[in-house]
């Protein structure tokens, strides 16, 4: 069944390639396994999807977290971006060498076995990648860091999740100033040297993984925003959402606009124009 699968994905790769419109770069986005009912679905977000395709103008598809299944090459040759969302679970600790603080806190291990090989790849692969919140942190991970289970319990950092059982514009509203380091490759994108943004996560970085760079971090101190170094194209990760309402906010949709042309800069060295 694998092998079969793996035949027509690579096939699929050869069609597309050759026929699929060049106005818009695809981009993929793993997903979450979400209970719906009886039965576990794959699953993304809305607001990030809509992202993709409003602010970053690209193509929006789906990666089933079945990574056992998949031919992740495969999938790249015919990717032109990742896009790694946040989610409501967390990353398994096993992957930075802790047992489980919070028991009752959602974990998604399908999740967790497909981006931590997928990110490495899409490096090494030259495919630009933006990574949100979870994905932030997987990026992290995936190079060997680790992370702060539960930032509030951290002595001198503050607590950076969202206030419980209200609405979503008052979750999502700015919650505090980051710090965009100088020079450094967030800065250049928006043009600014600090910028207001929410704050939506229970867990965030403790050891930064060796070859990374911070890009931008909250006033406790706390990494925001990280680059890979070894990165040939775009690659750039933040803990906050720029995904909620980009189209009304000037800094969140010049990392998406930002994004994009990496991914259309890709499409166009994949696809040469006729």
């Amino acid at each position: 069944m694998m092998n079969t699968l793996n035949t027509a994905i690579k096939t699929s790769t050869k069609t597309i390639t050759k026929t699929r419109p060049k106005t818009r770069p695809i981009v993929f986005l793993p997903a979450d396994i979400k209970q719906i009912g009886l039965h576990p679905f794959n699953a993304v977000g809305h607001k990030y999807v809509l992202a993709v395709a409003q602010a970053a103008q690209a193509t929006p598809l789906l990666i089933p977290a079945i990574s056992e299944y998949l031919d992740l090459d495969a999938i790249l040759a015919m990717a032109d971006g990742i896009l790694l969302t946040g989610s409501v679970s967390n990353l398994h600790p096993s992957h930075f060498n802790q047992a489980v603080h919070d028991e009752s806190l959602p974990l998604d291990p399908a999740r967790d076995a497909l981006t931590l090989e997928l990110i490495r790849k899409t490096i090494d692969a030259g495919v630009p990648l933006l990574a949100i919140c979870r994905g932030f942190q997987e990026i992290n991970v995936a190079y060997g860091g680790s992370l702060h289970q539960a930032v509030h319990d951290i002595s001198d950092l503050y607590d950076h999740r969202a206030p419980n059982e209200e609405s979503a514009e008052t979750q999502y509203a700015e919650a505090h100033r980051v710090n965009l380091a100088a020079n450094g490759k967030l800065a250049k994108i928006v043009g600014l040297t600090s910028i207001m943004v929410n704050s939506i996560h229970g867990q965030g970085l403790d050891r930064l993984a060796l070859g990374l760079t911070v890009e931008a971090t909250a006033p406790d101190g706390l990494v925001e925003a990280i680059s890979v170094d070894s990165a040939s194209a775009f690659a750039l990760g933040v803990q906050w959402h720029p995904e909620w309402q980009v189209m009304q906010n000037p800094a969140y949709l010049a990392i998406f606009k930002a994004f994009g042309e990496a991914c259309k800069a890709r499409m166009l060295r994949r696809i040469p124009p006729d």
